[in-house]
């Protein structure tokens, strides 16, 4: 479905991509929403969250080389914003069921690609 629309990207390191994508084979292979596998889904959400965030607020401060001060507001702003994503994140796997688990699952390779070749 995405590729049938226009989207952002945000690079994560190969050692993400490659940890989520096991973790989804994982899961899938449980096929069980059980405290493990939400506790896993959690971290692995949580890190892609963290790429995601610092690509997308920190990457142009680098880029644009904001002093040291503006980078420690923007990271305090950031850490706030995942602070409460993590509790949002947390509250709805709670009650995730055997079916939604796997919809997540789906979404997490959708939205996961490998590096183009040069």
């Amino acid at each position: 479905m995405l590729k049938q629309q226009s989207h952002i990207v945000a690079p994560i390191p190969d050692e993400l991509r490659s940890r989520a994508l096991s973790t989804v084979t994982e899961l899938r292979n449980r096929g069980k929403a059980d405290k493990q596998a939400i506790d896993q889904l959690f971290e692995l959400i949580v890190e892609m969250t963290d790429s995601g965030l610092d690509f997308f607020f920190l990457e142009p401060l680098r880029r644009l080389n904001a002093s040291s001060m503006l980078m420690g507001m923007a990271r305090v702003g950031i850490s706030s914003m995942l602070k409460g994503s993590k509790m949002v994140v947390h509250k709805v796997l709670k009650k995730l069921d055997d079916r939604s688990l796997a919809a997540i699952l789906d979404f997490i390779e959708e939205i996961i690609h490998e590096p183009e070749t040069a």
